[in-house]
């Protein structure tokens, strides 16, 4: 029996100090796989790094391009576009006007009634619509078509408050965000559709005229007054109630920036000098590159893999569109190399796009103490059933590393501009009160991303005149601004001109 029993506590033994082995060996190889993340966690911050002295210099680079586009067409990958808008609204429009806001799949028609300095906006109504998806790849006169009958349907509903005088024509400021080479206030070609629209007999054709034949067609008596993107709609809106906005900036799905620039700065202004001596000049900033951008091996791959490769550089690291793909890339590099999710990659996980900025913005906003909304994002889209809660905080260093690179790099741009026009110091020892107009789901719901722009602006500004500059939330900018720069433009403003002179 004795012999037995020994023979059995010696199997016991080696069995126990197998499975004890087997236990040391999955630690040691997930301590080394922890480590292999942590390593690529560490790699992308520094690649992603901003200190202030990089921001210096991506301010000075993008100035040397504003420079370079307005000196010459094709001069900079900053087009540096001339938007023939030279009188910003000034308070004192009154009236009421129309709005058509065409920047997506949807689009809106408004009208606005102003009251002038003592009631601003005295009435708003707006409709919005959805286009349907075969009218997004048809015929042009199909597309007009659809939205000119939404207009007139909602033009045959006005009330008593919106009364035209006698023998006035309607007047209509039309926001269209796409690209569009301006040859006019009220006129432009446009270059190329985005956003999922394709239809071919409209590029190079005016979108006004476009517009203003489907009126036509249905006998709608409008003028189009003014032609703007959302970003100068944006200005416009912002101007209207601070006369000392000078830029606007859109952080949303993509990115763009306008401002004030003086007439005769301008080189490839050809025409006679505007009265204003101003100028709004749209920038298209979202094509911006510069070698001093920290742009990651993800950057590469993911432009590489886009529509436009080598193109929009800048909107593709800070605009709303791509951040939570950057993330998903990152994410992904974790669980192929370090097993981050375990010994299977999420098939979930090898999809583009799937995690979307909305859902990094609420887990870079979780404080719960065990990060309760990470990981049910993480379960919910992904598919990842148990995450633990240093998984889950490494999924929140991720979300700050690549808001923060983004939001730094904004208020740099920011810089640059007000650099550019020289707001960026004081002068005789006062510095200008300058504000800058925002727009953008980006900016108004990432909180961690819009206060991280405010604080790196402030920086690069220093105390003294960081004073002096105010950033502003300008919501529905491109659909009131439309309006209002259909009112700062009317063809009825010299005739009010002359009665009040006579």
């Amino acid at each position: 029996m004795g012999k037995v029993a020994v023979a059995t506590t010696v199997v016991c033994s080696v069995a126990v100090c197998a499975a004890a082995a087997l236990i040391v060996r999955r630690r040691m190889k997930s301590s080394g796989k922890w480590a292999r993340v942590i390593e690529i966690l560490k790699a992308f911050e520094e690649d992603c790094a901003t200190p202030i002295a990089k921001l210096r210099q991506v301010a000075d680079a993008m100035t040397v391009e504003m420079h370079a586009g307005l000196a010459s067409e094709g001069g900079s990958k900053l087009k540096m576009l001339i938007s023939y808008v030279d009188n910003l609204p000034s308070g004192d429009e009154t009236g009421f006007f129309y709005a058509l806001d065409l920047g997506g799949t949807n689009f809106r028609v408004m009208r606005v009634l102003l009251g002038g300095k003592q009631d601003r906006v005295v009435k708003r109504e707006f409709k919005e619509e959805s286009i349907p998806p075969h009218l997004m790849t048809g015929k042009s006169h199909e597309l007009f078509d659809f939205i000119v009958d939404v207009l007139a349907k909602f033009v045959a509903t006005e009330g008593e408050d919106f009364h035209l005088p006698p023998g006035r024509q309607r007047e209509l400021g039309f926001t269209f965000s796409f690209p569009v080479k301006q040859i006019s206030l009220s006129a432009g070609t446009l270059i190329n559709w985005t956003k999922g629209f394709s239809i071919d007999d409209t590029v190079n054709k005016d979108v006004v005229g476009e517009l203003v034949k489907a009126m036509e067609r249905v006998g709608l008596d409008m003028r189009v007054a003014a032609l703007v993107n959302d970003t100068i709609g944006t200005l416009a809106g912002g101007r209207y109630t601070n006369p000392d906005v000078v830029v606007a900036v859109i952080l949303g799905t993509g990115t763009n920036a306008a401002y004030v620039e003086r007439a005769h700065a301008i080189p490839k202004w050809h025409g006679l000098l505007p009265k204003s001596g101003e100028m709004v000049i749209n920038m298209e900033w979202g094509n911006f590159r510069s070698s001093h951008l920290p742009l990651t091996e993800y950057d590469h791959s993911l432009d590489l893999d886009s529509l436009n490769p080598g193109e929009q550089i800048l909107e593709k690291i800070i605009s709303g569109m791509y951040l939570g793909e950057i993330l998903r890339r990152v994410l992904l590099k974790m669980a192929e190399e370090a097993a981050f999710f375990g010994d299977i990659v999420p098939p979930k996980l090898k999809i583009p796009f799937i995690l979307r900025t909305p859902n990094m913005s609420a887990m870079h906003s979780d404080t719960s103490p065990d990060l309760k909304v990470v990981g049910s994002k993480l379960k919910d889209i992904l598919e990842v059933p148990n995450s633990s809660l240093k998984m889950r905080k490494v999924v929140i260093s991720l979300c700050n590393i690549i808001a923060s690179r983004g939001a730094r790099l904004s208020a740099a741009g920011i810089y640059g501009i007000l650099k550019k026009i020289g707001r960026d110091a004081t002068k005789d020892g006062e510095a200008q009160k300058s504000v800058i107009a925002m727009d953008g789901g980006l900016f108004e719901h990432y909180t961690q991303f819009s206060e991280s722009m405010k604080n790196s602006l402030k920086e690069l500004l220093g105390d003294e005149v960081s004073e002096s500059v105010e950033v502003i939330l300008s919501n529905d900018g491109s659909g009131v601004g439309a309006a209002l720069l259909a009112a700062s433009h009317s063809q009825y403003l010299e005739l009010e001109d002359d009665f009040e002179t006579s």
